[in-house]
Parts: structure tokens; sequence; C-alpha cells
């Protein structure tokens, strides 16, 4: 019987443990954005969850006034995959402003991912990353 009792005590410990260490996924994270290739472009992106998807919004500082496609990569800043996962539209003078549809912020917060921003459109500016930040809560 104490055996017993001994094994329904931990069973209910167990159970009230997995229930606190299940966290809420965040309506909305705020992450820095680092400037890359000595641009100078640091600033935010805001990702909000809505009902058909992440909305993101980016905010660099001392960006060009020139289109500059921005994309989530999986991978960090440090070890990106160069193939981007979703295309937001393009940052221009150092704004952008994207829904990425039926994606979920829980499912991003899972995995390593990153929002690149590149020099510009052109092959050889593609290549450059200009700013970069790690979506991570």
């Amino acid at each position: 019987m104490r055996h017993l009792r001994t094994l329904l005590a931990v069973a209910a410990l167990g159970a009230s443990l997995g229930t606190v260490a299940i966290a809420a996924t965040p309506k909305s994270i705020t992450i820095p954005m680092k400037a890359l290739s000595g641009s100078g472009e640091n600033g935010t992106a805001v990702l909000t969850q809505e009902s058909d998807g992440v909305h993101i919004v980016v905010d660099l500082k001392g960006a060009p006034d020139i289109a500059q496609p921005t994309h989530i990569h999986i991978g960090t800043c440090g070890n990106i995959n160069k193939a981007p996962e979703y295309a937001l539209q393009n940052t221009v003078d150092g704004k952008g402003s994207s829904t990425v549809k039926g994606v979920q912020l829980g499912d991003l917060l899972k995995m390593h991912y990153a929002i690149n921003v590149h020099k510009d459109a052109t092959p050889k500016g593609l290549g450059v990353y200009v700013s970069c930040g790690n979506i991570k809560a």
C-alpha cells in the first residue's frame, strides 16, 4: 500500500510539473537586427501572430532608400542556409512590412530561423547581408 501511495504521489508530481513546463507562445516578439558588412543598419523586427499568419515589421536605422530584399532563412545569423525559407516584402529606407500567411509564430520559435536583409536586388547585392536578426523569444 505504501508503494502504491508513493507511485501515485510521483505520478501527481510529474503531471503537475508537466503542466508547469508548457509555456504559452507569445503573441508578439521583438528581435534585434544587427548590422553586417559594415552597413550600420541596426534596428528591430517585430513579429506578431495574426489569424492568417505572422506579421513582420522591420525598422532599420541607417538604411539606404533603395529596395533591399528581405527573407526568413533557416539557421542563425552566424550559420544561415542561403536559400530563403520565406520571402518578405523588400525593406525600403529601413522600413518593411509583411505577413507570412499560414505560418505560426510558435513554429518559427521551435527551430532556428533568422531574418536577413540583403544589400540590394542585384546578383552581387543578394550575396551581401547587411542586417540580420535571430528569431527567438
